[in-house]
């Protein structure tokens, strides 16, 4: 178990824990909650020794393996497959023990090895790398290209598929739910739920944390207080805890004022200053309850549009993408559709398929590259960039930049109000003047609403504005969102903003953009059927992995590569869909045969080495003919990767064939 033993922590002047303590049980699944700033992050580092506490103590088991997600970009040519497998330290640990016992020609060294490379599940590593990739949404094309060929949102997803793969009792995710879209979040909920091992994780999204947690470790003014339950059964019992608590207070206060009324009209009178003195005595005594204190509620409002345009925007087979140096590139073709006044309209699809750069093009930050988009008369579009520093300036200060703003959409204000309507943000004091580049993501989501205020749209268009935002935050939003006259148009993974907020749901898949039939729960549904079909050749190849290695302690979750989003299916659709599934599996019948008969052989393989361990386990075996059992493992060994090589690039061409039908 982990224990927290009265633990004191300081950041420079400020006290983020103060006599803390608590007890989590292994195999628990806990979620860390409390405000931004509240300390949260520390916390980890002080359970994995980056930090030391000042007071107190710390009881982890010693054996332990601890993994997280490391913050720091990788900057490396390596493979991205390559580059998760070192998450595994076990297995690089076996790797490294293998190759001194070569160099060495050490054959009781080498067949050790072999055994720790078979406890470590070796043989079954890279599929299983591999099918974390494709479950956070790479394609499969994608797996074995370099790291540094990714943008920092899929890096940081490559440092996430690293801490998964590694063999952790205890795992630590801070936002991991950050850079996914709603496909792969969907997918690291399924695998975290079969995760054994015990689970901290601090996020904002209180769907995930419902999915996933039984445990919620709330972080408030300095203390760690346990309940148990999810996030929502935390609210609730948390709710009660402070109505108990500011019951006690109140009954205390009242019971000091008896006191010290009875002080003050008898301490001067010689026959009652003995019991004038006693309730002074017991009053010193008194263990003073404190109130009950929240962080202040953070709401705000989108004042009411000037005008609202009907319809706001039709789309006339609109072309969307972007320049490149080849050329254009166009993700999303044929767009026909239009959005009228007090709509709310969700947009779906797979990572990668446009919602962004649909987005972007209706917000005038990219040229369509076809067709046709007639604004209403009088349109005026609020848009937050899924990358804040898009729209703002990291040498300014919030202040400058509302400065700014008032001169460009209204009249000029003068300094005074726009610090006040800053400080309805949360932008006090010095803070107006900060330089925006060293503000957290928090803060900077806040600049960004606060502009969107100000600028008065009838149109909003959102992408992933909560990826910075505290529960809290979020909560104000989206009753914000509601209280919009406007129209809205959201890009998000979280679950609970597109439920309260959308009333409709776009789908943007296939190069195209349609209506999706269904809600959130249908969508959901939908995702996991898709990654079950479309997962077929990744657990053909986890089956096999499995058959290779009899001992394997653990097998991998089943994997759940990115699905295709869904498209809207009619009855002619699925027929259609059934034919052509027919003409794929014609296609792609010589290959999956040669498949067949790697499977055939990589079985007699596995069985081979299971003879060898066997003998080795025996204690049987002389020495000369250990060193000889040793060198077979090698060989073995290197058959083995060969053939499961070969087998994955059957897959890869499998694949290309799907892709390109």
């Amino acid at each position: 178990m982990i224990q927290l033993k009265n633990i004191t922590l300081r950041r420079g002047t400020k006290i983020v824990l103060d006599d803390a303590s608590v007890t989590l049980q292994p195999g628990e699944k806990i979620g860390l909650v409390g405000r931004n700033g509240a300390g949260k992050s520390s916390l980890f580092a002080l359970l994995t020794d980056r930090l030391q506490s000042d007071k107190g103590e710390i009881e982890i088991p010693r054996q332990w393996a601890v993994g997280e997600v490391a913050q720091n970009m990788p900057e490396t040519e390596m493979p991205a497959t390559d580059f998760v497998l070192e998450g595994d330290t076990r297995l690089m640990a076996a790797r490294k023990a293998l190759e001194e016992a070569e160099a060495a020609e050490d054959g009781h060294a080498m067949a050790e090895a072999h055994g720790l490379l078979m406890d470590a599940g070796a043989f079954d590593a890279r599929p299983r790398a591999q099918a974390l990739l494709m479950g956070l949404g790479f394609r499969g094309d994608q797996v074995d290209a370099p790291v540094n060929s990714f943008s920092g949102g899929w890096r940081m997803r490559l440092q996430l598929a690293r801490a998964l793969m590694c063999p952790a009792d205890l795992m630590l995710l801070d936002e991991p739910t950050n850079h996914l879209d709603l496909d792969a979040l969907v997918w690291l909920e399924a695998w975290l739920q079969r995760y054994d091992g015990t689970l901290i994780v601090i996020s904002h999204d209180r769907e995930f944390l419902d999915a996933i947690t039984k445990v919620t470790l709330h972080l408030d003014e300095a203390k760690l207080h346990r309940y148990g339950g999810n996030y929502t059964a935390f609210e609730a019992m948390r709710a009660e805890r402070m109505v108990l608590q500011q019951a006690a207070y109140e009954k205390q206060q009242d019971r000091m004022a008896h006191l010290q009324k009875f002080i003050d009209r008898f301490k001067a009178k010689a026959s009652k200053a003995k019991q004038a003195q006693s309730r002074v005595k017991a009053l010193e005594r008194m263990e003073k309850l404190a109130p009950v204190l929240t962080a202040s509620d953070f709401s705000f409002e989108f004042r009411e549009p000037v005008s609202l345009p009907n319809p706001m925007l039709m789309f006339d087979e609109v072309a969307c993408g972007y320049d490149t140096d080849e050329g254009e590139k166009i993700i999303v073709r044929g767009i026909d559709r239009s959005v009228l006044a007090g709509q709310r309209i969700g947009i779906l699809g797979a990572n990668g398929q446009g919602k962004s750069t649909v987005v972007k093009t209706v917000a005038r930050m990219q040229r369509a590259m076809g067709g046709k988009i007639t604004e209403g008369k009088g349109l005026s579009i609020g848009y937050f960039a899924q990358q804040e520093m898009d729209v703002l300036r990291p040498d300014e200060g919030p202040l400058m930049h509302m400065i700014r703003l008032a001169k460009e959409v209204s009249p000029q204000a003068r300094e005074q109000e726009l610090r006040d309507f800053l400080g309805q943000f949360r932008f006090v004091g010095d803070m107006v003047n900060q330089a925006v580049g060293s503000l957290s993501g928090g803060e900077k989501a806040r600049l960004v609403l606060a502009m969107l205020v100000w600028q008065r749209p009838n149109l909003l268009l959102l992408d992933e504005p909560t990826n910075h935002l505290d529960l809290q935050t979020r909560e104000a939003l989206s009753m914000a969102l509601n209280e919009f006259e406007g129209t809205v148009m959201l890009v998000s993974h979280d679950r609970a903003l597109l439920r309260e907020v959308c009333d409709e749901f776009w789908l943007v898949t296939g190069g195209k953009v349609g209506p999706f039939d269904g809600d959130l729960d249908d969508y959901q549904k939908w995702l996991l059927e898709q990654s079950r079909e479309m997962a077929k050749l990744a657990k053909e190849a986890a089956r096999t992995a499995a058959a290779t290695s009899a001992a394997v302690a653990a097998p991998a979750p089943a994997p759940m590569p990115e699905p295709a989003a869904p498209q809207i299916f009619k009855r002619e659709d699925r027929k259609a869909s059934g034919q052509a599934r027919a003409r794929l599996a014609e296609q792609t019948k010589p290959l999956r045969k040669e498949m067949e008969q790697i499977d055939a052989r990589l079985k007699q393989l596995a069985d081979e080495r299971l003879a060898i361990e066997n003998e080795l386990a025996s204690g049987s075996a002389t020495p000369a003919r250990i060193a000889d059992l040793g060198k077979r493992l090698k060989a073995i060994h290197d058959e083995l990767e060969a053939a499961e090589m070969r087998w994955l690039e059957l897959s890869a061409e499998i694949d290309a064939i799907q892709a390109a039908a």
